[in-house]
C-alpha cells in the first residue's frame, strides 16, 4: 500500500464521491460496521427532515422537551426566532443570507454537539460523496490524478487498464490543461475532477500536455471500479496483498488476488492493512470467511445490550504462514480483520498498535437526499475483546523508518515477509 495515498486523489475525490444504491438483492449497507434495525430512530430522523429549512429557522424545532427538563421546545423556538430577528435587523450582508445553509448548520451543529467524532450529519452533496466512496464504484474515465505541483492543472498518476482513459490514449504523467475546452489551469483538483466525472455513456474532451506537446482526446465515461486490492509474489513464494479499504468491490478483488497467488504456488502470505481506514462490515467479514477456522468473527452489541454475532463455517481456513501488516492508521474494519486473525492465532500481526476504533456506525436515510451517520454499537473480537480507544497491539512490533538513500525501502514489509519466511523454515 502506498504510504502517501492521501496525497493522490481518485476521480471519486472526497468532494465528489457519491455512492449508487446497491443492486436489488444485495445486503443492506453497514458502514463499518453493523446494522441493527434502529427503525424507530430512522423514522424520527425522517420526521426531522420533513420540517424543512425555513420552518426550523422560523421556530418549528422538532424535538419537544429535552430529557433534562431545562430546555423546552418553546425555548429553542424562541431563541431561534430571536437569532433570526437580530440577523434580519442588524446583519450587514443581509442580501447574502442563505436560509437553507443556515438550516443545514443547525442539523450539523445538533449532531456535532453530541461530542462523538463518528456521528455526523451529511447534506445532499456530502451524502452523495459518502455513498459513492463506500461502493468503490464511480462514473468517470478510470484515471487517478493529483494537483500539479510544478505548474497549473492536474497530473495523471495512473490509468486503469481497459478503462475509457486508456482507450483514449491518456498516460501517467500527462498534465491536464483543458476539460471540454475549459482551461483548468487556475482550478483546484476537486474542480477538475468534477468536470471529468459525469454520467455513464457521455463524452468528455480532455486536453493534456505531454513532453511539451498539446494533445486533445475524448473519452466516453463508464462505471469504474476502484482498485482497492493490489497483489504481487515476493521472494521465496511469499504472497503479498494490500487492501486500501473495505468497499463493496473489495471482496471480489481480494478473492481474485488470493486465488491468483495460490495458482502461482504461494507458500505464505502477507496482508497489508496499513493506512486502511475501514469500510463495510459485510465486506470484511466475507473476506475473513476465506481465512478463519469455524467460529465467531465479530460480535456487535447495541445500546440495549442486544448482541449480533457473525460467524465463519471454517470451510476455507487458511493454513499457510500468514502475517498481517498494520500501523496507527489501520482502523475499524481493519481492526476487526487483524483482531480476528490474532485471536485465532492463524497469523502474526506486524507493525504498530492500530487506531482503536471499536464502535459501529449506521447510515440512516433521512428521505431527502441527506443522511445521518450515527454510532449505534460497539464491536468485540472473537475472544470478546473491545479495542475501542485501545487498538490491536502487534505480535511483532516494528516502526516504519524512512530510508533517504532508498525511498522505496519498506522495513515494516520486510519484517512481515521475514516473519512468514521464518515460519516456513520452521515448518
Amino acid at each position: 500500500m502506498s504510504q502517501d495515498r492521501n496525497q493522490q486523489t481518485e476521480e471519486r475525490n472526497k468532494t465528489a464521491e457519491a455512492k449508487r444504491p446497491a443492486p436489488a438483492g444485495r445486503r443492506r449497507k453497514r458502514r463499518f460496521g453493523a446494522g441493527f434495525a434502529a427503525g424507530a430512530l430512522s423514522v424520527l430522523l425522517i420526521g426531522i427532515c420533513a420540517w424543512g429549512a425555513i420552518g426550523i429557522l422560523r421556530g418549528g424545532f422538532p424535538f419537544g422537551t429535552y430529557a433534562s427538563g431545562q430546555v423546552s421546545e418553546n425555548d429553542v423556538s424562541a431563541k431561534l426566532d430571536l437569532l433570526n430577528s437580530l440577523i434580519d435587523q442588524y446583519y450587514l450582508y443581509e442580501g447574502e443570507v442563505d436560509e437553507d445553509a443556515l438550516a443545514e448548520g443547525i442539523y450539523s451543529g445538533y449532531t456535532a454537539a453530541l461530542g462523538d467524532p463518528y456521528t455526523e450529519y451529511y447534506d445532499r452533496e456530502e451524502t452523495a460523496a459518502l455513498m459513492e466512496s463506500t461502493s468503490g464504484e464511480f462514473s468517470g474515465i478510470g484515471a487517478t490524478m493529483t494537483q500539479n505541483t510544478d505548474g497549473p492543472g492536474a497530473v495523471i498518476t495512473a490509468v486503469y487498464e481497459g478503462s475509457p482513459a486508456a482507450e483514449a490514449g491518456l498516460q501517467a504523467g500527462d498534465v491536464i490543461s483543458k476539460v471540454d475546452g475549459n482551461d483548468v489551469s487556475g482550478m483546484d483538483l476537486d474542480s477538475i475532477v468534477s468536470l471529468i466525472k459525469g454520467e455513464k455513456g457521455t463524452e468528455v474532451k480532455i486536453t493534456v500536455l505531454r513532453y511539451g506537446q498539446e494533445i486533445e482526446t475524448a473519452a466516453v465515461r463508464d462505471i469504474i471500479q476502484m482498485q482497492t486490492v493490489d497483489s504481487v509474489m515476493l521472494d521465496d513464494q511469499v504472497g503479498y496483498i494490500s487492501v486500501s479499504e473495505f468497499d463493496d468491490v473489495t471482496y471480489d478483488q481480494f478473492k481474485s488476488a488470493l486465488d491468483s497467488l495460490e495458482a502461482q504456488g504461494m507458500a505464505g502470505l502477507v496482508i497489508d492493512l496499513r493506512n486502511n481506514p475501514g469500510g463495510n462490515l459485510d465486506t470484511v467479514t466475507d473476506m475473513l470467511k476465506l481465512l478463519l477456522p469455524e467460529g465467531p468473527i465479530v460480535s456487535i452489541t447495541d445500546k440495549n445490550g442486544d448482541t449480533e454475532e457473525i460467524t465463519c463455517d471454517g470451510s476455507n481456513e487458511f493454513t499457510k504462514p500468514l502475517a498481517v501488516l498494520v500501523n496507527q492508521y489501520s482502523a475499524s474494519a481493519s481492526e476487526v480483520f487483524c483482531g480476528a486473525v490474532q485471536d485465532y492465532g492463524i497469523g502474526s500481526i506486524v507493525g504498530v498498535t492500530t487506531f482503536g476504533k471499536g464502535v459501529v456506525q449506521q447510515l440512516m436515510d433521512l428521505g431527502d437526499g441527506t443522511c445521518l451517520k450515527v454510532t449505534i454499537a460497539e464491536y468485540y473480537t472473537p475472544s470478546g475483546r473491545s479495542i475501542n480507544g485501545i487498538g490491536v497491539e502487534p505480535d511483532v512490533e516494528v516502526e516504519y523508518v524512512y530510508d533517504a538513500e532508498n525511498p522505496e525501502a519498506d522495513n515494516q514489509l520486510e519484517t512481515a515477509a521475514e516473519t512468514v519466511r521464518a515460519e516456513l523454515q520452521q515448518g
